[in-house]
């Protein structure tokens, strides 16, 4: 008998999976899948090994893996949570390991705040498999029925008697036990949880406090070399000649090497560059100084930010790509009593992560062994091999934790550099990149402009919306040719509106690619929630509504909304939506409690005033409301409140310090971000230039978590998509001023 492996695509895996989305399978089912697991490392192995996930040591020990990258979420605490809960051990003795780059796992891309939502079953299931496991294996030893037996806070107990036996006691004979078939699996009900939904601390905090918790930047092997890298300022450009002699002679400079020319659609390929490689992080930066290097010509190098976009704006200004579309929208429009228009920029954005990428490889001629600050360590592992002509088990991912990711550090690019410079020199090899390196050479949020127009009858009803969209494509970053927003970017707040207008238009235009486009903290939410938001302030201050209520009026009654009934190919986040549907009940329920507890219906000072919005992201649903005063052309943000209803929580702690994280990420974008370009090549350089939120500039800070049975939705991004357009309505309502470019600091110091 042979065993077939094959490539199963995620999306048949997860229709045809018992288990679900975003998971696997608990032991048998798809095909190869022991096998395929055997030949990739496992952090967790001895005779105490139940499944993927758990092993119990003799000393009543739980080891739990975290297949997921801690960033500071806290889901090194989260996953593991989930599994112990239905486990039924005391979080005492959980000892949590960080799992190596495994299929076995499922996705391990640790973004799109899909981790407890993807896997909150799945970890269920793979604690209640250990526990029936264990129970089994006790029933055994006694003699009795499995059905008279019960595992509890880490014994097994004889529900008649008072025998029990620990875990630990247990263990070896469960791990020689079949696993349970998934359907036979008998889940806690709600009621009896222990963990799920109890705010426990961080899992690292000791170790991040007291300064021993390893990130990417602080991994030491013996022997090893650090390089640092002088990279193409222009997407596209390739070195045409350099001169080394004045790097060879810094002290403590080992080598220069040109990097391996990479294709034109640079993807997760490192940017063409010239490393320079020494003892020390100090002599390879100051060896790369004294480079001398000539690039040659690229197609991007005149491009301009400012001048592409004004192009945006003419465009959007313009009839577009109809991508869902409802009623009569023409008629609507002439036959209305007035018609509100307003035009909307988001500049290009970076991540500014406070730890900049950061890579350490080993490399024989059979072998590469990464340590890195990834959030993806599968694709980590793929584009190394890859580029080293190894196959993926040859390559084992240590992911260490992360000083910040928010999507930058789910592109390899940077692993890729330190595996390719380990081959050359034989030698272990550090990249490390500066914060220079990091915002001149990151994967840049996309510029956009949108354009709103609503026709709006006397009686202050809206009859007719359209709404427009330009923005270059993160698709154009592994094509170079895509030249316009994708169906899943559109998706993200813009194709899926969810209001109850009768005549309703969503158009897009193109936009070609310049620099490498990729995923930020909620991607185009980013500018979708933004012009959005705004322009429902406006039609409210248009129609003599409260903001509040034009809010309630656009999204109507409560009802399930469906894009796709309009013609859109909504990708609801890779999401069923049965499962996760629009519900505007819920929408309108943390807009309501966000006004409530804010206060945000009342009157303020002078100068002052407030600013809400309200979005639907990553299958969540959070309202922001922000307090600001306005004196002098400087604004102050003195409050911000938020509402977040995401279905059921497993950490409220958690949800709380990632609603408040997000918030100020949003922030940061609001009053301050932007990257621009000019001849091709980004202007700034650190947080002088490219500032983020500082300790003065920050607000009070309130979160209200809505309390709901509903599936475990997203939480890491949600927050911030309608925190900009609560600023600039808050702005507004101070000043009388309306922002409709951000960032605020090109209109207001801040």
């Amino acid at each position: 008998m042979t065993t077939k492996i094959e490539n199963v695509s995620r999306r048949n895996f997860l229709k045809n999976s018992a288990i679900g989305a975003g998971s696997l399978v608990l032991a048998t089912g798809l095909p190869g899948f022991n096998l395929a697991m055997a030949a990739f490392p496992s952090p967790i192995e001895g005779a105490g090994v139940l499944n993927l996930f758990v092993a119990i040591e003799a000393d009543n020990r739980v080891r739990i893996v975290c297949h997921r990258s801690e960033m500071g979420q806290g889901i090194r605490t989260g996953i593991p949570q989930v599994l112990a809960d239905e486990l039924d051990v005391d979080w005492s003795m959980v000892d949590v390991v960080q799992g190596f780059a495994n299929p076995g796992y499922g996705s391990q891309n640790t973004d799109g705040s899909r981790s407890i939502r993807r896997f909150f079953t799945t970890m269920r299931q793979m604690g209640a498999s250990a526990r029936m496991m264990l129970e089994q294996a006790a029933a055994e030893k006694w003699g009795v029925p499995v059905d008279q037996v019960r595992g509890k806070q880490g014994y097994v107990h004889h529900v008649s008697s008072d025998r029990k036996l620990s875990y630990g006691e247990l263990a070896s004979a469960a791990a020689k036990l079949t696993p349970p078939q998934t359907d036979s699996l008998v889940l806690k009900p709600a009621s009896e949880f222990t963990l799920i939904g109890k705010g426990l601390a961080p899992v690292d905090i000791d170790d991040m406090l007291d300064g021993s918790a390893v990130y990417g930047q602080d991994v030491q092997l013996e022997g090893m070399l650090y390089a640092s890298i002088e990279r193409c300022p222009v997407v596209g450009q390739k070195v045409k000649s350099h001169d080394k002699a004045g790097a060879m002679k810094v002290n403590g400079v080992r080598d220069v090497m040109v990097m391996p020319e990479q294709p034109d659609a640079p993807a997760f390929h490192p940017l063409n560059g010239v490393a320079v490689l020494a003892d020390n992080t100090w002599s390879a930066l100051q060896g790369r100084k004294a480079l001398k290097v000539e690039w040659s010509d690229s197609l991007h190098q005149q491009h301009d930010s400012a001048n592409y976009m004004s192009t945006l704006v003419e465009r959007v200004g313009q009839p577009g790509k109809v991508i869902r579309t409802r009623g009569d929208v023409k008629g609507a429009f002439d036959g209305a009593d007035a018609v509100v228009k307003a035009t909307y920029q988001v500049p290009y954005l970076v991540h500014a992560q406070m730890e900049p990428p950061a890579a350490t490889a080993v490399v024989s001629e059979k072998h590469c062994e990464i340590w890195a600050c990834t959030q993806t360590p599968q694709s980590t592992q793929q584009n190394v091999a890859q580029a080293l002509g190894l196959q993926p088990e040859q390559v084992k991912v240590n992911v260490t934790l992360l000083g910040g990711g928010f999507g930058r550090k789910s592109k390899p690019d940077f692993s890729v550099e330190a595996a390719l410079l380990a081959r050359h020199t034989g030698k272990p090899v550090k990249v490390v990149w500066s914060r220079e390196d990091d915002i001149q050479h990151g994967y840049y949020h996309a510029a956009s402009a949108q354009r709103f127009e609503a026709a709006v009858n006397k009686d202050g009803s809206v009859v007719g919306w359209l709404q427009r969209t330009a923005f270059p494509s993160i698709s154009w970053t592994f094509t170079g040719t895509v030249d316009e927003p994708q169906d899943g970017e559109l998706s993200l707040g813009f194709g899926d509106v969810p209001f109850a207008v009768n005549a309703m238009q969503c158009e897009s235009q193109k936009a070609e690619g310049h620099v490498r486009i990729g995923w930020m903290r909620s991607v185009s939410n980013i500018q979708h929630a933004f012009a959005q938001g705004a322009f429902v302030d406006e039609m409210a201050a248009a129609t003599g509504k409260t903001p509040h209520a034009m809010w309630h009026a656009l999204l109507g009654e409560d009802r399930i909304v469906d894009p796709t009934a309009e013609g859109f190919g909504y990708g609801n986040y890779g999401d069923p939506a049965d499962v996760y549907p629009i519900d505007i009940a819920r929408m309108k329920r943390v807009l309501d409690e966000v006004v409530k507890q804010s206060g945000a219906d009342k009157s303020t000072g002078d100068n002052e005033g407030w600013g809400i919005s309200v979005h639907r992201s990553f299958v969540s649903y959070v309202a922001v409301a922000c307090k600001v005063r306005v004196e002098q052309g400087k604004v102050s943000v003195l409050e911000l409140h938020s509402a977040i209803d995401c279905g059921t929580v497993v950490n409220p702690d958690r949800v709380r310090s990632q609603q408040e994280g997000s918030m100020l990420f949003g922030l940061s974008i609001a009053l301050m971000g932007e990257i621009s370009l000019e001849g091709g090549k980004v202007k700034q350089s650190n947080y002088h230039d490219y500032p983020v939120t500082r300790y003065h500039q920050s607000p009070m800070i309130k979160t209200y978590i809505i309390a709901s049975d509903a599936p475990p939705g997203g939480v890491g991004e949600p927050g911030t998509p309608p925190v900009a357009a609560s600023v600039v309505n808050a702005i507004y309502h101070a000043s009388g001023r309306r922002i409709r470019t951000l960032p605020v600091n090109k209109t207001l110091s801040v």
